[in-house]
């Protein structure tokens, strides 16, 4: 027996015919029943709260005394308008648009320029790199730990609005969008820029005309997170603003709870109609979240 085949055998590498046969049992289209049975459930996680969801949103309150599964008895329709009337949707949901939308621009167009300095500035210069360990690090502090002087902050500022609600967003976004931008920054080939230089374009026209552009697919995936991450939050509005007129949607949602009683039914139809512009989102953008990861991860 030679060496090489000894060696496959102690350590368990498959042989070159077998990786073969792998190749062409994928190229065939062959089901991997291990992994398909793995997704399916992992996609329970994901269905069975959202079928526990609508069918509490179509009971009345009788009915939630039985089996929480089961398919209501006749359907209530009546707790999406109460959920409309008693969250005053129309305002909250305006009210979460903006911020989401303010945000979304704010860090597409800042957090790309500041991940552009840094990738294209740290191999030759330590300040830079320093930076990128700095923002980076950012993803390890938690929001708790600083949550008080923040408020403290804001407050002295006069930015416990809409506004300031922005700002931070950004801000709390940028470790990890930096961390995504500088990995497909680096991919994009110097040569489009020198080019661009030779042409007479300055710094800001190289970026805005061929860099961004180019960074369409991840600019696509950092804006779908931003967009679940603004609109889904609690915890930013809650301690940040001061106006009860500024409340979102996931802040009107309070009114459902009491210090004795929970209107469950009512509250899980007002988390559909929450839910529903998040779902059509990301069932429309799904594809460039895929993509922006995967050729970030290719080139």
């Amino acid at each position: 027996m030679s060496d090489t085949v000894l060696r496959r055998k102690v350590t368990g590498t498959p042989s070159r015919s077998g990786r073969r046969l792998r190749r062409r049992d994928l190229a065939e289209g062959k089901v991997s029943w291990p992994l398909t049975i793995l997704l399916a459930l992992g996609s329970l996680t994901v269905l069975v709260p959202l079928y526990f969801t609508v069918v509490t949103a179509l009971k009345t309150p009788a009915q939630l005394g039985g089996a929480g599964f089961g398919v209501p008895e006749s359907w209530t329709w009546s707790n999406f308008a109460d959920a409309w009337r008693l969250t005053n949707f129309p305002q909250a949901a305006g009210n979460s648009l903006m911020l989401t939308v303010g945000a979304l621009v704010l860090t597409l167009l800042t957090n790309s320029l500041v991940s552009y300095a840094i990738a294209r500035q740290m191999a030759h210069h330590k300040v830079f790199k320093g930076l990128y360990f700095y923002f980076v690090s950012a993803l390890f502090v938690p929001f708790p730990i600083i949550m008080l002087p923040v408020v403290k902050l804001t407050a002295q500022l006069g930015l416990d609005n809409q506004i300031g609600l922005v700002l931070l967003y950004t801000v709390y976004g940028l470790a990890f969008n930096i961390f995504v931008f500088v990995a497909y920054i680096k991919s994009i080939p110097l040569e489009l820029e020198e080019a661009a230089r030779i042409d007479g374009a300055s710094t800001w026209a190289v970026f805005w005309r061929i860099v961004f552009p180019l960074l369409a697919p991840m600019n696509a995936t950092v804006a779908i997170l931003t967009v679940i991450w603004v609109w889904n939050d609690f915890m930013l509005p809650l301690v940040i603003l001061s106006q009860r007129d500024d409340l979102t949607l996931p802040l009107t949602q309070y009114v459902f709870q009491s210090q004795f009683n929970t209107n469950y039914t009512v509250a899980f139809a007002s988390y559909l109609m929450q839910m529903a512009p998040l779902l059509l989102v990301y069932v429309v953008a799904q594809r460039w979240v895929i993509s922006g990861v995967t050729r970030g991860a290719i080139k």
